[in-house]
């Protein structure tokens, strides 16, 4: 049997400094991310399709973030009994591992290894500076519409209203009307299978603005962009629990296999790109101890103030990718890539059946020397 090994160092930049673990949150303590030492992480990514009886496939998201002030993507490693490279997406700027093995392959097996560097961030609104404009390009990229998020019809109509019912000139008054609204308009739906799908207009359509990260944030950038804001979602899973005692924030078991999690920015001029972070509003709402909190809980008062501006570090961000196709596989695009993806001869599997689809994701973080 041979095995494939390759390394790629993504930005090729070196982690000029190692945070150690965090303290224990305690209960006192304020929801303040401020932006300081960044922190290491090593996050394997384990896929096994045991007695596989056809040519088998996967791509398996990897880091491609390259944020100066929050977050560095410093290379992947891999083995695995199959044939992978390392596939970029042009229009996004996201990366995948494409791993593909025959037929003779009963057992096919990959481990990925990736290295990333993240640290807090919080941007004082009150404060602006220089910053570096959009180039045309990512202007457009980012107020334009995607397959399921449209920036026309009843995305326009809902954005209109939001801005003008606030009387928010600025792209800043338009930001924070659209996120208010956003915290006080939809609801986290826990039926919701995974983190949701983002289909704005039939949430919008149908009245139900139940949802995920996937949807309630995607909604925010869909708003966003449909008032003429660039804005866009970051696609990514969280990796160590809160420092600041938020139990529903965090990744609070060794795999974060189910820990997947969409954040969303939005440019302001001045500003550059501010984090904004609605659904985890309304995940503090329904999941922090001991449940379902009121609007006004201090907890929920101090997440919905921290949450347009700042988040925390312990998350890793995979890419902003829409629409994506998979190469080689003759299924639907994805209308986004958060999670690994596989097929079997030509049925795509299901990435949220465990049972079926079987793939561990373990995040290390190391002590500083």
């Amino acid at each position: 049997m041979s095995i494939d090994r390759r390394e790629l160092l993504i930005g090729g930049v070196a982690l000029s400094a190692v945070a150690a673990l965090p303290r224990a949150a305690q209960a006192e303590d304020s929801f303040d991310p401020q932006p300081g030492a960044w922190r290491s992480f090593q996050v394997v990514t384990r896929i096994e399709l045991a007695q596989a009886d056809s040519k088998a496939r996967a791509w398996i998201p990897v880091p491609a973030v390259h944020e100066r002030e929050w977050f560095k993507s410093l290379g992947s490693e891999w083995t695995t009994n199959g044939h992978a490279a390392l596939v970029p997406d042009a229009k996004y700027g996201a990366a995948m591992l494409q791993v593909e093995w025959p037929q003779s392959e009963r057992s096919p097996r990959i481990d990925v290894t990736s290295r990333i560097a993240t640290r807090d961030r919080a941007i004082d609104l009150a404060k602006p500076g220089p910053s570096v404009p959009l180039s045309p390009e990512e202007h457009k990229r980012n107020t334009q519409g995607t397959e399921l998020i449209p920036v026309d019809g009843i995305v326009k109509q809902t954005s209109d209203r939001i801005v003008g019912d606030a009387n928010a000139k600025s792209d800043i008054e338009k930001a924070r009307a659209i996120y208010e609204w956003i915290v006080d308009n939809t609801f986290r739906d826990a039926k919701v299978r995974g983190c949701g799908i983002g289909d704005i207009a039939a949430m919008l359509t149908t009245g139900n603005l139940g949802g995920k990260c996937a949807d309630l944030n995607a909604l925010y950038v869909g708003l966003a962009r449909a008032a003429g804001v660039p804005a866009r979602d970051v696609y990514g899973i969280r990796v160590a629990p809160s420092k600041f005692g938020y139990k529903s924030l965090g990744a609070n078991a060794q795999d974060v296999s189910k820990a997947q999690h969409c954040r969303s920015e939005v440019y302001l001029a001045g500003f550059g790109w501010v984090p904004v972070d609605a659904a985890d509003v309304r995940k503090v709402v329904l999941e922090e101890p001991p449940t379902n909190l009121a609007i006004n809980d201090p907890k929920v008062v101090a997440a919905r103030k921290t949450l347009f501006g700042s988040w925390e570090s312990n998350w890793l961000a995979y890419n902003f990718a829409h629409d994506v196709a998979l190469p080689g596989s003759s299924g639907p695009k994805l209308a986004f890539l958060m999670y690994p993806q596989g097929e079997i001869g030509n049925v795509r599997l299901d990435c949220l059946d465990a049972n079926n689809f079987k793939y561990t994701i373990t995040p290390k973080e190391p002590t500083a020397a």
